[in-house]
């Protein structure tokens, strides 16, 4: 079933006619997306099986706010909102190359980082039944009560 539905479209993709206003036929190249090899050393933004925090989600969510300290900074301003935070997930689970994807300031930012940088290591994701290094993505919230 999926060889009938993908040959149309792989068709469809690699060149499509159109009828101009006064019935001239004009043919269109439609560029076909190649896949690239992946470089093994790059880490995949999305793996079969998706690393773990140990305890999963939950308690990833309690780690954060057990640990995480709000910047006096930014209580005294009143800053809210949230810190992206991008780390990667090594194959042996450690964490690395943490940066701040999108800030709010007044120390919220470099908090976020010390938090992510002290995680315990995780559950490594996995493509093909090996483990891979994956790029994360964390949100981390700030709210004021």
């Amino acid at each position: 079933m999926k060889l009938h539905m993908t040959l149309p479209l792989f068709a469809l993709l690699t060149s499509s006619t159109v009828r101009a206003q006064n019935d001239d036929v004009i043919d269109v190249a439609v560029p076909v997306m190649e896949e690239k090899a992946h470089d093994p050393n790059e880490p995949l933004t999305i793996a079969e099986v998706m690393p773990e925090f140990p305890g999963g989600q939950e308690a990833l969510f309690k780690f954060i706010s057990n640990q995480l300290k709000y910047p006096q900074e930014a209580k005294e301003s009143e800053v809210q909102g949230r810190v992206y935070v991008s780390f990667v997930v090594e194959k042996d689970g450690s964490i690395t190359d943490v940066k701040v994807l999108r800030g709010i300031g007044s120390g919220c930012d470099e908090e976020a980082v010390r938090v992510v940088k002290g995680m315990p290591n995780w559950k490594p994701g996995t493509q093909a039944g090996k483990a891979v290094r994956v790029r994360y993505n964390l949100p981390i919230r700030y709210h004021l009560d």
